[in-house]
């Protein structure tokens, strides 16, 4: 007889857990974001340090839709030898199920019973040195000017969980520059070691991480208003320029005068590395 399926109903996200498939997805999220992104771009100022042998819980801002596609690549071209674990609603994660297998869980927003659960996962994921804790920090949506940064309540239990840990703060933005696509820029604060939040009132400890979140936000947001390449290092580049009938043609004619053929729309301007 073929053995019975393996049950996955209440499993945790560490048993979960799928190398293979991480990799699988990574490389597909990679191809699907150079179809409709320029780059992603991380601050020179803010690229990751190293933390040690401790467990992370990157805490970032919550501007759009894309947010996902950033934690999945920054996770894994930024911090090779680490697991990502990622909490989402539960409904939406129940339309997606293929994301149990990379490090995603779901959370039952709006109860005493799903604050219980997500603690307690997340104890469970920060046990382990090698392991991070990726979040939207405000718990929805909002604009990158919204000040102060809105925090979940939530975010001042999990020095609790993990008092080993580093709370490390990552902006995200996505503005329009000179190509028909958006930029992903993206720059990572100072760390916060989880012994200097718990030695605060909660209350504190929220204002802390959303203080150190607006500091991060507001020093990419000027690289981002200089539209700058040269101040990124670039993790993932798009086909620039208009693409199609239009795309080829300028090229054909560049062919034709023995020109150089630049797609951009700002010709000379630099890539960034």
């Amino acid at each position: 007889m073929p053995p019975a399926p393996r049950r996955e109903d209440g499993a945790g996200p560490i048993a979960l857990y799928d190398p293979g498939r991480m990799a699988f997805f990574h490389y597909m999220f990679g191809r699907f974001f150079r179809t409709h992104m320029r780059a992603a771009r991380v601050a020179r100022w803010g690229v990751p340090g190293a933390y040690g042998d401790r467990p992370l819980v990157v805490f970032a801002n919550h501007p759009g839709w894309w947010d996902g596609v950033a934690f999945m690549l920054l996770s894994q071209r930024l911090f090779p030898g680490r697991r990502m674990f990622i909490p989402m609603d539960a409904a939406a994660l129940s339309r997606y199920r293929f994301m149990t297998r990379i490090g995603v869980f779901g959370v039952e927003h709006g109860s005493p019973r799903g604050a219980v659960a997500f603690l307690r996962t997340a104890r469970q994921v920060l046990a382990a040195p090698d392991r991070m804790l990726w979040m939207n920090a405000p718990g929805r949506f909002s604009d990158v000017r919204e000040r102060p940064v809105p925090i979940a309540p939530g975010m001042a239990r999990l020095p609790e969980m993990a008092a080993e840990a580093m709370f490390v703060p990552l902006a995200l933005d996505y503005p329009f520059w000179s190509e028909r696509k958006a930029e992903m820029l993206c720059a990572f604060g100072p760390p916060i070691p989880a012994a200097e939040l718990l030695a605060q009132r909660r209350e504190a400890r929220l204002a802390t991480l959303s203080a150190a979140l607006a500091a991060t936000m507001d020093q990419l947001a000027g690289d981002a208003i200089a539209r700058d390449p040269a101040r990124f290092e670039t993790l993932l580049q798009g086909p620039e320029g208009m693409g199609g009938i239009y795309q080829l043609w300028r090229r054909l004619r560049s062919l034709a005068k023995g020109e150089t053929f630049d797609p951009r729309h700002e010709q000379g301007a630099g890539k960034g590395t």
